[in-house]
């Protein structure tokens, strides 16, 4: 970070209170970046099992790419994810208002 604090002006209790300030500034910042570590590692997961199961003979025709389940006409309708353009269950699906599209849950998770 390279910023260098003037803490000459504070006394002992403001400067001890600005040290647990910074202190739980950088723990949090360490938190989120392990959670959007971990995040991205799914999300890398996921692309890969969609990738390997894409390439199965019309399986994302039947079945919904990100949880497997087959396709019924009223029970399960197939949709296509703008993104990634998969076909995929009612389940794994969430509609963006502001993109006016259908959006699978992993591309969801991405943006």
């Amino acid at each position: 970070m390279g910023w260098k604090l003037d803490l000459k002006g504070l006394t002992d209790i403001e400067a001890a209170h600005v040290l647990k300030v910074v202190q739980r500034d950088m723990r949090l910042r360490k938190k989120e970046e392990e959670r959007l570590s971990e995040l991205k590692q799914k999300l890398d997961e996921e692309g890969s099992r969609c990738l390997l199961l894409s390439r199965q003979t019309c399986f994302n025709q039947r079945c919904c790419i990100r949880c497997c389940s087959p396709f019924t006409f009223l029970l399960n309708p197939k949709r296509q994810c703008c993104d990634c353009n998969y076909n995929v269950c009612k389940a794994c699906l969430i509609y963006s208002k502001r993109d006016k599209a259908w959006l699978c849950c992993a591309c969801q998770k991405s943006r």
